[in-house]
């Protein structure tokens, strides 16, 4: 069973956010009629990614550190703790943010890439997607 692990206290720099898609396939006949399936009423697939720049190496470390936990026992992220959302003032798109009123679950989509911009100092990019688990 998965379980939530919240990610660091370390504010992005950049935020993007796309809120996914309803799973569809559309099949075109012959004669170009086109029919369009929709296979559930909630969306997948919604990707965030934060950007980090100018961040002490320590943070960095705690980020891949997160990176690690996660997918250790395949668990997902929470942004609970505001600081990845820092900026966002409107209640309805920190709900999107965060997820909090769907059934997805953030895990990372790849792993977080870091840079090296000076002795001790870093950029790092995570890339995020919602996930909707089987119950």
């Amino acid at each position: 069973m998965s379980s939530a692990v919240a990610f660091p206290a370390v504010k992005p720099n950049s935020r993007s956010y796309e809120p996914g898609t309803y799973p569809s396939n559309t099949f075109e006949s012959l004669d170009g009629t086109k029919t369009h399936l929709r296979y559930g009423n909630k969306r997948v697939n919604a990707t965030l990614t934060l950007g980090f720049q100018n961040i002490s190496d320590s943070d960095a470390a705690l980020i891949l550190a997160n990176y690690e936990n996660v997918n250790a026992d395949w668990d997902y992220v929470t942004f609970n703790g505001g600081h990845a959302t820092a900026g966002v003032t409107n209640a309805s798109l920190l709900s999107y943010l965060k997820e909090s009123g769907s059934s997805l679950k953030w895990r990372y989509l790849k792993p977080p890439k870091v840079t090296n911009v000076y002795p001790g100092i870093s950029n790092v990019t995570c890339s995020f997607v919602a996930c909707l688990d089987a119950p």
